[in-house]
Order: structure tokens, then sequence, then C-alpha cells
């Protein structure tokens, strides 16, 4: 299976990058092909509404999108990675995330596969409620496949999420998923 990873956290060395990690290195031992968009330090513009891509056409924008735009279509399971800032996903996943616009139907015409990786501060049960609501929505509207979410609590530091269980729950995530 083709795995996209999308990074959204403008910290490379930070909680959710060290989750995403993980992940990728069960993916791999399951003999996955696993290929990162670090969506925090790309060229990538905000979507305009301008809808001159028609929902499903080229973006008049030039930026890294376009070549996105080609591995997003590529892929069969998209991982969305992003610490939790303000009880969201980061503004730099939220900006790919947004330019999806362009592709709505062919995200949804292929059924891919989906999952949620993300870490925090702040370990309070309603922590990630939003987060996860909104992560819901993208699944429902796109047509995904959720394969689950690791959601690290009380993850505020990498040397902190480093002794917790989340690494080896993102790490069993993509150690158990099934070929396509």
């Amino acid at each position: 299976m083709k795995i996209l990873v999308l990074e959204g956290s403008p910290n490379r060395h930070g909680s959710s990058n060290f989750l995403a990690e993980e992940f990728i290195r069960g993916a791999k031992e399951a003999g996955h092909a696993v290929e990162v968009i670090d969506a925090a330090h790309a060229d990538l513009h905000p979507c305009t509404g301008c809808v001159r891509c028609g929902y499903e056409g080229p973006c008049v924008q030039k930026d890294d999108m376009e070549q996105f735009r080609r591995q997003i279509l590529d892929a069969d399971m998209l991982v969305f990675v992003t610490p939790l800032y303000y009880y969201g996903m980061s503004a730099q996943l939220k900006i790919l995330v947004d330019r999806f616009c362009a592709i709505n139907s062919s995200i949804t015409r292929k059924h891919m596969k989906s999952a949620l990786l993300s870490a925090a501060w702040n370990a309070d049960g309603w922590t990630f409620e939003a987060l996860e609501a909104h992560y819901r929505t993208l699944v429902r509207y796109l047509d995904l496949d959720d394969q689950g979410m690791v959601l690290g609590k009380g993850c505020g530091t990498l040397p902190m999420t480093k002794h917790t269980r989340y690494p080896g729950e993102a790490y069993e995530l993509g150690r158990s998923l099934e070929p396509v």
C-alpha cells in the first residue's frame, strides 16, 4: 500500500512528528511504501475560494500543491499528523486540507484509508474533541476508511513523549495495516 503522511508541525523534531516517525517505521516493517509531505515547510498558499478549479481541476495558484496533488492521488492512505493547536489541527496542515478543494471528487472516488496522529501538552479528557470531530468529518466527507487515531495526551515535549505509550501505539498502528 502507498501511504502518504501529511505532517503539519512547524517543529520538525516535535512530538507529533515523532509519532509519525514511529508510525512510518511500523508501516515500512509491514511492507508498505511511505512518503511524507511536510506541509509546514512547503511553499503552500491558502485556498482563496475562487473555485476556478471547478472543484476538480488545476488550482490557479502555482505552489507545491501541484506536486502534492499527484502524491495524494497516487496514495492509498492519508495520515494526518498535527500537534494540537488551540484544540484543532495546525494552520499548516489546515492549509493543505483546504486545498483538497480542487481534488475532492478524485479523493472520494479512491476510497482511501486514513489515520490521525496528534500530540498535545494538555491531558484533559476533552482536549482532542474538536480535532477528533474535524477528522471524523473529513473521513465522512471524503469517504475515507478510518484506520485509527493516536492522540498523545500530555506530550508537551519530545522527551516527555518518548516516555509515554503513544510512540508504541503509533508504531503498532502502522505495523497493523493490511495491504490494499
